[in-house]
């Protein structure tokens, strides 16, 4: 009973539930019975899995500081959130006026402070950096900051915000702890409490060992779950290691595996083929993801083909609110710290908000929000 009771202050926790007005951690000294806790959990995803709601984040900022060079330094282009955000910020700077580099880091450590270097040297005026962790390149930012140069991010601490102790001014993310609650939650609503869970994740990333903690504990709250593994996986090197990987899990596992949940939707690129390899039905396997929302994901999600959800990031909005806090910078203003809501993907609304393009795209009028704060036609 006492994790069914950390399982609600889990749940109670999600700006999701908040707005629906009803509380779900039961009076001190109560009982809750499995199907309360199912019952909430329901409320939250249900909650998550609503139409975009009208924009909610800034309507006012610095005019356009045009004629800027700004960097991107890019994790892996491999990765389709990181495209669909490098994306963003292309489609923005044309609008703002910007002339912008991509220097791509392929994945590999090494080549990172290669590409921050190389960046250094294109004598940006800002830099982005997309989908690398701001701790560990600490040593390559430091000659940007000694420049005074801004640097903003996205996905590059657990935490939205500005980063502690970087010169990062501002990282770019829905809440992640939230994204993995709302994606655990869904896999114990779908399996109706009995979910039997193995987790991905990639420990080189804080962001991606704080989503697969935050899963686990919300599966491990779930009385009628079990959490088989959590298996570390470099997303850098999924392609390679994610199909030998899913032939050991379910050599070992067998029928009882009946759930994956993952940090990142690439994963399933490589597992999904060896499932069906083995003769898996796609009704016997759910997999959902905590993140991103690729163009394969929905694809999954639309045709049934193993996936049931992700908790999409709106890959494209973000690309637009990096130029905008940078654009706050360059004036000499402060960043916003805005944080998008999160938003779960399945097979029922998959086709809203950008999906009939594969993409979650709010239709909030974020576009028409920031060229208004530009003052760009």
């Amino acid at each position: 009973m006492r994790r069914l009771l950390v399982a609600l202050e889990c749940v109670c926790a999600l700006s999701v539930a908040a707005a629906q007005g009803m509380p779900l951690v039961p009076a001190p000294g109560t009982t809750v019975a499995a199907r309360d806790y199912l019952a909430a959990a329901e409320r939250v995803v249900d909650a998550a899995a609503q139409p975009a709601a009208p924009w909610n984040g800034p309507r006012s900022g610095p005019r356009a500081q045009a004629g800027r060079r700004v960097a991107i330094v890019a994790e892996d282009l491999r990765n389709g959130g990181i495209i669909g955000v490098v994306d963003g910020v292309l489609e923005a700077a044309k609008v703002i006026g910007w002339n912008v580099r991509i220097f791509d880091s392929g994945g590999t450590p090494d080549l990172r402070l290669k590409m921050l270097a190389n960046a250094l040297a294109s004598g940006p005026d800002g830099l982005i950096i997309v989908g690398s962790d701001a701790r560990a390149l600490m040593s390559g930012l430091q000659p940007f900051a000694e420049r005074d140069i801004p640097i903003v991010g996205w996905h590059v601490a657990a935490q939205a915000g500005p980063v502690p102790g970087t010169p990062v001014a501002m990282n770019v993310a829905t809440d992640p702890l939230e994204v993995a609650r709302v994606t655990a939650l869904a896999a114990i609503v779908q399996s109706g409490g009995q979910a039997q869970v193995v987790i991905f994740t990639d420990s080189n990333f804080r962001i991606a060992r704080s989503k697969a903690d935050e899963m686990a504990a919300v599966v491990r709250a779930c009385s009628g779950c079990t959490l088989l593994e959590v298996r570390d996986v470099a997303i850098s090197r999924s392609q390679d290691l994610m199909p030998r990987t899913t032939r050991a899990l379910l050599a070992r596992f067998g029928e009882r595996w009946t759930y994956a949940l993952a940090v990142n939707d690439i994963y399933f690129d490589y597992a999904a083929p060896v499932l069906t390899q083995a003769g898996i039905p796609t009704t016997a396997m759910a997999m959902l993801s905590a993140g991103d929302g690729s163009e394969s994901a929905f694809l999954r999600i639309r045709t049934g083909s193993f996936q049931t959800g992700t908790v999409a990031e709106p890959l494209n909005l973000h690309g637009w609110q990096l130029v905008d806090e940078m654009n706050r910078l360059f004036a000499g203003a402060g960043v916003t710290g805005y944080v998008f809501p999160v938003h779960l993907v399945t097979a029922n609304n998959v086709a809203a908000d950008g999906g009939d393009r594969l993409i979650y795209d709010p239709a909030n009028g974020y576009r028409d929000v920031y060229r208004r704060i530009w003052q760009r036609p």
